[in-house]
């Protein structure tokens, strides 16, 4: 496939990590990056200059280590504020803003945040304009998360597309569902076709992306650029190689093994202890931990306990006693690999 630009920055390959609260942080984007994702977005940063020195969004605009380019997405519904907190961003060392117009959750939306804004057309002009204004003297690319409308009567995803290139918004991401859809049922690729055909910048798929095959199929059917993998990436980083492999060679690469698991997860883990310190890290570890072993011979007893150990020292000990009782060079079945 054709490389594709965002901006100055040309990604090696199609396949993106998406941007999710408590997932997508400093630990999980290096981790897929290592793994071969050509790209990935971090959780979503408050637009509101007065969160900006708490701890949790401190935590989120921490790019030490992280491979470039560094993407951070914004949220709020106050152009101003969102221009500020753009370039307080790239001060911070992001390469790439993205504007988040796509999440459904109710918190977010009750403050006509996300994929609430999506019923103002209005606005969200005025969004994109203030904050690629404010960007592009500064050299960075601003892109776009959203879905495709509020509800399934007022898919609007059309008319926003065409704003968002009106506005100098360098790549749109687009997910196959509405607002009021959430994350129930299946996502739908019709609309993002018709998108494909109405607009010239890069469009980025997302949506119940789950497999090489599936990756395949969306790019063939909706013709975009490149694709997004969420939920299906929770517990399996590995499926950023597995999918670039398959778009490039059309073959399967093998699944990995005990032993490959046992090292991605821990490794994994010492970043995220780092990251969060003792209390916060075994704690926001459990639900990456729960992802991994999801569907394993055996984890079903493990869980529990992990579930219940209050120390960083006693969690990853627990799994490595766990991973020493299991031939190393044995292979994850593909739909325990893929759960």
């Amino acid at each position: 496939m054709p490389a594709m630009r965002i901006g100055s920055w040309t990604l090696p390959h199609p396949v993106c990590v998406a941007p999710m609260a408590g997932v997508t942080d400093r630990p999980y984007r290096r981790l897929c990056k290592a793994l071969g994702a050509a790209y990935a977005v971090s959780e979503m940063a408050a637009s509101n200059p007065r969160l900006w020195d708490s701890v949790k969004t401190a935590r989120r605009l921490n790019h030490d280590g992280e491979p470039d380019p560094v993407a951070v997405q914004i949220a709020g519904a106050d152009p101003d504020m969102l221009a500020e907190a753009a370039v307080f961003n790239i001060r911070k060392g992001a390469r790439i803003i993205d504007i988040n117009m796509g999440c459904p959750v109710k918190k977010v939306c009750s403050v006509a945040s996300g994929s609430a804004l999506l019923r103002d057309e209005a606005l969200v002009a005025r969004i994109l304009d203030r904050v690629v204004s404010a960007c592009a003297p500064l050299g960075v690319p601003v892109t776009l998360k959203t879905r495709t409308g509020w509800d399934r009567d007022s898919r609007n995803a059309v008319r926003i597309a065409r704003l968002a290139e009106d506005c100098g918004i360098a790549a749109l991401t687009l997910h196959g569902r509405t607002r009021c859809d959430l994350y129930a049922g299946e996502a739908e690729y019709d609309t993002l076709r018709e998108v494909r055909r109405e607009i010239r910048i890069p469009l980025i798929a997302n949506g119940d992306i789950d497999s090489p095959e599936k990756a395949r199929h969306v790019l063939d059917y909706t013709g975009a650029d490149a694709i997004m993998v969420g939920r299906a990436a929770q517990g399996r980083p590995w499926i950023f190689r597995e999918i670039a492999h398959y778009l490039a060679h059309g073959t399967h690469l093998p699944p990995p093994t005990y032993g490959e698991l046992r090292e991605h997860l821990l490794s994994h883990l010492d970043d995220h202890y780092a990251f969060y310190g003792e209390h916060t890290g075994v704690r926001s570890a459990r639900k990456h931990i729960g992802w991994y072993l999801a569907g394993l011979p055996g984890a079903d007893t493990l869980l529990p306990r992990i579930m219940m150990l209050d120390g960083t020292a006693q969690q990853s000990d627990a799994l490595r006693r766990w991973f020493d009782e299991r031939p190393a060079g044995d292979a994850l079945e593909p739909a325990l690999s893929q759960h």
